[in-house]
C-alpha cells in the first residue's frame, strides 16, 4: 500500500516538472499564448499600425505589351548591315529613311517586317541575306504560294530563317540547279534577259534533232511574233542527238518548251546543269548548299 502512494506521489511530481518543461518550451517557442507577457512596450505590433506608418506608393500603370511583328527604324536599318543603331538615328534625322513612301524624321518609329523602308532611295532588307543552291527534284513546284502540293521551298525549309524566293523557276516536273535568296540586288542581275546570269540545261527529246532546227535555234527565229533567241545550243558529245546542250539568261524555261513546242519535238527531260559558275558537284538530287564567299563574290560579278 505504501509503495503504492510512493509510486502515486512520484507521479504527481513527475507531472509538475512536466508543467514547467511546457511552460519554459512555450515561452521559447512562442507558439503557446501561455508565459506571454504583454505589459507595455511587449505588446505586439499590429500590421495595420506598420503599415500606416510608411509612405504611400503610387502604383505604376503596367507597361503596353510591345507588337512583336513590329521594330524600331534604327534596328530594322542596322540589322541590315548598313550602319549602327546610332548611324541609323542621324540618318533618320536628316530625312535619308523612309517608310512605304514617306520620310520619316521621328525618333522611335517602329515598323513592320513587311513595310518597304529605303535608306538614300535604296531598298533595306532588315534580314540576314543568304544564298542556297539546290538541286531540285522532279515533282516540286517551284512556288512560294500554299496549297500547291508539295514545292521547292519544303525542300529549303530548314536551310536558313531569312525569307528567301526562288530566282526564276523550274517546272514541277524538271531538275536540276535552282538559286534562292533574300538579295535584291542578285535578283535583279538575273531578270536582266540582257545582262542575266546564264543558266545551262541539259535537254533530252523525244527524236533526234535535225542539224537545221539546231541551226535555226542558233541563229534565233520568231514565234508569233517574238524574237526566240538563245545563248548557245549544241549536240552533247558521246551521246545520241536526242541530247542537247542549251543555254539561255532567261530566268524561266518556259523559253524552252516554246522552242520545241515550235519545232514539233516533245521534252523527255529538262536538267539545269549550272547556274553562271554554279554546278551540281557535291550536291545530291534534293539537297541544297549556302553558297561560299568565293561562289557569291564571283556571281556578283557576272
Amino acid at each position: 500500500m505504501s509503495r503504492h502512494q510512493g509510486s502515486s506521489s512520484k507521479g504527481k511530481s513527475s507531472g509538475r516538472g512536466q508543467q514547467k518543461s511546457g511552460a519554459n518550451q512555450s515561452s521559447r517557442g512562442g507558439s503557446s499564448q501561455q508565459g506571454k507577457s504583454y505589459a507595455r512596450g511587449n505588446s505586439p505590433l499590429r500590421k495595420n499600425s506598420f503599415s500606416a506608418s510608411k509612405p504611400q506608393v503610387e502604383k505604376k500603370a503596367a507597361p503596353k505589351k510591345s507588337n512583336p511583328n513590329e521594330i524600331r527604324l534604327n534596328k530594322y536599318i542596322a540589322n541590315s548591315g548598313i550602319c549602327s543603331r546610332r548611324e541609323a538615328d542621324e540618318h533618320i534625322a536628316i530625312g535619308l529613311v523612309s517608310v512605304n513612301g514617306q520620310v520619316v524624321t521621328e525618333m522611335g518609329y517602329k515598323v513592320k517586317l513587311e513595310d518597304e523602308v529605303r535608306y538614300d532611295g535604296r531598298r533595306v532588307n532588315p534580314e540576314k541575306k543568304a544564298y542556297v543552291l539546290l538541286n531540285k527534284p522532279k515533282g516540286f513546284a517551284t512556288t512560294t504560294a500554299e496549297g500547291k502540293g508539295r514545292t521547292v521551298m519544303d525542300l529549303v525549309a530548314n536551310a536558313t530563317s531569312s525569307r528567301i524566293k526562288p530566282i526564276g523557276r523550274l517546272g514541277r516536273n524538271s531538275k536540276g540547279l535552282l538559286l534562292f535568296t533574300n538579295d535584291e540586288a542578285i535578283v535583279k542581275k538575273f531578270t536582266n534577259s540582257k545582262h542575266g546570269v546564264p543558266r545551262l540545261f541539259h535537254v533530252e527529246l523525244d527524236k533526234n534533232l535535225k542539224i537545221d532546227d539546231l541551226k535555226k535555234i542558233r541563229d534565233g527565229f520568231k514565234v508569233d511574233g517574238k524574237l526566240i533567241a538563245v545563248e548557245e545550243i549544241s549536240y552533247i558529245d558521246g551521246a545520241s542527238k536526242k541530247e542537247i546542250g542549251l543555254k539561255i539568261k532567261n530566268t524561266g524555261n518556259t523559253i524552252i518548251r516554246t522552242i520545241f513546242d515550235e519545232l514539233k519535238y516533245d521534252i523527255i527531260s529538262l536538267d539545269c546543269v549550272a547556274i553562271g559558275h554554279l554546278t551540281k558537284k557535291d550536291i545530291p538530287r534534293g539537297h541544297w548548299k549556302h553558297l561560299t564567299e568565293q561562289e557569291l563574290n564571283t556571281l556578283k560579278m557576272l
